[in-house]
């Protein structure tokens, strides 16, 4: 697919079907997120990929925000190793860079996505024993739309350049 169509056709899917992202598929979406720029190239991105039946009623505990999906990405930073200064630490922002990666080969490959913030990360510790050295930062439901899946009435609504950005 052209870059230009990846970028403004990527929608958030809330209705997956019942079916697991082919292996293939996955491992491409996965490689995205591994080569993803991060904060002086620390990869500091930990992610766990959720398919089974009992990792996905664990998942299902943390966020009401799994839309039925087989396939759910858990993308975590170690923000021991990530980069940082004494007032500021990137393990966050490279984890979205990583996310945003997978989001869109994910949409390359025909796999429909959403990024969720709303989950509990005290119930994702404890499910997934995630060390504290590890923050959960966002989920990733993968898969494929319903044929009834809800559009998102806000997604082709965009700023103009003009309301967005300023020259100096």
């Amino acid at each position: 697919m052209e870059f230009d169509k990846v970028i403004r056709e990527r929608t958030a899917t809330r209705k997956f079907q019942n079916k697991i992202v082919e292996k293939e598929k996955l491992e491409k979406i996965l490689e995205a997120g591994r080569i993803a720029p991060t904060a002086k190239n620390i990869q500091p991105q930990v992610i766990y990929v959720l398919q089974s039946k009992e990792a996905i009623e664990k998942i299902e505990e943390a966020s009401p925000c799994i839309y039925q999906s087989k396939t759910v990405l858990l993308i975590c930073s170690n923000k021991e190793i990530a980069y940082h200064t004494e007032e500021d630490s990137t393990y966050e922002m490279d984890a979205c860079i990583v996310a945003t990666h997978m989001m869109l080969a994910a949409t390359n490959l025909g796999v429909d996505n959403v990024w969720i913030k709303r989950f509990d990360k005290d119930i994702v510790r404890k499910n997934f024993n995630i060390p504290e050295k590890l923050e959960p930062i966002c989920l990733m439901p993968l898969g494929y739309r319903t044929s009834d899946c809800p559009e998102n009435p806000n997604h082709h609504i965009r700023k103009s350049l003009e309301d967005m950005i300023i020259y100096q």
